[in-house]
């Protein structure tokens, strides 16, 4: 088999990293979690107040834009291609955090 071919079948199979987020009243918590570039994700974000603007959580990187209901997880899946940061904010860019790609 060769080489790529494996590498692919082994990232089609990976288990997704899971990482929590919260959204309060303070915005993204947290607001910076690292990760790795290749590395599926599994980002579960949970709204636990209605005191923030934080009620659409926008991905630009990923092509992502999802409505956070209260109390309500919502996933987004997706896996970094590059090094750097991917920011994540609220509908209205006030509220946001980052995902440091390493």
């Amino acid at each position: 088999m060769n080489f790529a071919l494996t590498a692919f079948l082994l990232l089609a199979t990976a288990v997704p990293r899971t990482v929590n987020l919260k959204v309060d009243s303070n915005g993204f918590e947290p607001a910076k979690v690292r990760v790795k570039k290749g590395e599926p994700l599994k980002l579960i974000f949970t709204r636990t107040t209605d005191q923030t603007c934080a009620k659409k959580l926008v991905i630009k990187d990923a092509s992502v834009s999802k409505d956070l209901p209260l109390n309500k997880p919502v996933e987004v899946h997706f896996t970094p291609v590059k090094t750097g940061e991917i920011r994540y904010a609220c509908g209205m860019d006030m509220a946001s955090g980052v995902l440091l790609v390493e």
